[in-house]
């Protein structure tokens, strides 16, 4: 199963694009496994903030194909301990040719991006910056990967 990060503005902060990198690279042994950028709305002062959704969410279905299975993180998703996470991943890597995460802007999700969607996660019931959150999943999606193989990172 092939897993795609789908983030919606390029990572500014140097200390978490690097933390995002090394990760990717340690879930590469265990998957394929990619990040895609959504590039920034331009002159968004004219825009509301649902307009911002709409364009940033037809970006997004850009880039997501039919067969995928569609995961929004979203502070209304579900909430996973790291080894029921990795239980999830695992079943999703039976049934899903690709896993689709998406991390949207600074407002949310379109409707249509919503709509096509097949499930929500939350990492937390606090809230973490945008540029947190893409570290913080990439981390999770490793700790996931050993778990499933059984290996000594996760401590529980």
């Amino acid at each position: 199963m092939k897993t795609l990060l789908i983030l919606t503005g390029k990572t500014t902060d140097k200390n978490i694009a690097t933390g995002i990198a090394d990760y990717t690279g340690r879930i590469s042994h265990y998957m394929p496994f990619e990040t895609n950028v959504i590039p920034e709305l331009k002159n968004t002062k004219s825009l509301t903030h649902e307009q911002q959704k709409d364009k940033e969410g037809e970006l997004i279905l850009k880039h997501i194909q039919t067969a995928d299975f569609v995961v929004l993180l979203d502070e209304h998703g579900k909430e996973y301990r790291s080894v029921e996470f990795a239980s999830w991943l695992q079943q999703k890597q039976h049934v899903a040719k690709r896993l689709v995460f998406v991390i949207g802007g600074p407002y949310g999700f379109s409707d249509a991006v919503y709509k096509r969607a097949d499930e929500k996660v939350s990492l937390s019931k606090m809230t973490f910056s945008h540029q947190m959150v893409r570290l913080i999943i990439t981390e999770q999606i490793y700790r996931a990967c050993t778990i499933i193989k059984g290996e000594p990172y996760h401590h529980e």
